[in-house]
C-alpha cells in the first residue's frame, strides 16, 4: 500500500486528511514540484528547492522556519523509503492553509509528498511516434505567474483532452502574441542546423528545471549555439528537430507536426549529456 507524507506524518494513500475547505481545491492556491529520485538521491534537488522558495515568495506564502533544503530532502526520501522505492517520481505540493475567500486568513502552508515507481534509473529517449498540434482554444499569458508551477493547469487539462480527441500525443501552447511557448507537459526546444532555440521566460513559458539544465549543457557544447528567442508557428515547419523537456522524462523528441517529420539526432546526443549531469548528483 502506497504512503503519503502530510506535513511530516506518513499516512496510507487512501487516508482522508483534507476537506472541502482546502485552498488548493477551492482557488488553486498551491504550488508543486515534480521531482525525480534515482537510487535514493533527489536529482537536481537544489534547483527544485530554489525554484520552490522563489515561487512561494512570489505568491506571498509564509515559508516555515523548518523548510530548509535538508529538511524537505529528508521528508521526501522518508516517503520514498516508506514505499520501498529506489527510483521514483515525486510530487511535492505546497498549499496555503484553510480559511478565507480570495484573501486568505493565513499565509501559513501545508505540504503533501506523493511517490510513484519509475522503471528506469536514468533518462531514456523514446523516439517512437509522437505527433503534436497547436492548441488554439486558449492562450498562455506572457507574465510571471505563467512561469510558476502552480495548480492552475486548466489550459493543460483542456489541451490534453483536445489532443486525445484528435489523435495527437501532445499539443504546443501559444501566448496572446501567437508565439509558441511550450508543450502541455514541458518546455520546447527547436533545432535548426547547429542552432538550438528555446522560448524566453518572458514569453510565458514555465521556468523548467530541465530547461535550465539543458541550456547549460548546450552552452558548454562548442558544436551548438543556444538562443533564447520567440518561436512562431511558421518556424516549426522549418526546424530539423523539436523536443520537449521536463524533470521526469528528460527529453522527448517530437516526430511529426502537420506534414513535417523530424529527426532525433541532436536529442540523442543531448540525452547522454543530461544523464551525465544526473550521475554527478549521485554519491561516489
Amino acid at each position: 500500500m502506497r504512503m503519503v507524507n502530510y506535513n511530516g506524518e506518513l499516512h496510507l494513500a487512501d487516508t482522508k486528511f483534507l476537506n472541502h475547505e482546502n485552498r488548493g481545491l477551492r482557488y488553486g492556491d498551491a504550488l508543486f514540484e515534480s521531482i525525480r529520485v534515482i537510487q535514493n538521491k533527489i536529482i537536481f534537488w537544489e534547483d527544485h528547492y530554489l525554484r520552490l522558495m522563489a515561487s512561494m515568495r512570489i505568491l506571498r506564502m509564509e515559508i516555515p522556519m523548518d523548510f530548509t533544503m535538508e529538511h524537505l530532502e529528508t521528508e521526501i526520501l522518508k516517503t520514498v523509503a516508506a514505499d520501498n522505492l529506489d527510483n521514483a517520481r515525486v510530487r511535492l505540493s505546497i498549499f496555503r492553509k484553510n480559511g478565507g475567500l480570495y484573501r486568505p486568513e493565513t499565509r501559513e502552508v501545508s505540504y503533501i509528498i506523493e511517490t510513484e515507481h519509475l522503471e528506469s534509473s536514468f533518462f531514456v529517449l523514446d523516439d517512437s511516434k509522437y505527433e503534436v498540434e497547436l492548441f488554439k482554444d486558449f492562450y498562455v499569458n506572457a507574465d510571471l505567474l505563467s512561469t510558476l508551477k502552480t495548480n492552475n493547469r486548466m489550459i493543460n487539462i483542456v489541451g490534453s483532452i483536445f489532443a486525445e480527441e484528435n489523435g495527437y500525443q501532445n499539443c504546443l501552447l501559444l501566448n496572446s502574441s501567437k508565439q509558441v511557448v511550450e508543450a502541455l507537459n514541458g518546455n520546447l526546444f527547436m533545432v535548426q542546423g547547429k542552432t538550438i532555440t528555446t522560448p524566453p521566460i518572458n514569453d510565458g513559458c514555465l521556468n523548467g528545471i530541465l530547461r535550465k539544465k539543458l541550456m547549460h549543457i548546450i552552452q558548454r557544447h562548442e558544436e551548438y549555439t543556444l538562443k533564447e528567442a520567440s518561436i512562431s508557428p511558421f518556424d516549426l515547419q522549418k526546424a530539423d528537430e523539436l523536443f520537449i523537456t521536463n524533470a521526469i522524462i528528460g527529453i522527448r523528441p517530437i516526430r511529426k507536426y502537420r506534414k513535417k517529420e523530424f529527426d532525433t539526432a541532436i536529442a540523442k546526443k543531448l540525452i547522454g549529456r543530461l544523464n551525465t549531469a544526473a550521475r554527478l548528483e549521485l554519491p561516489n
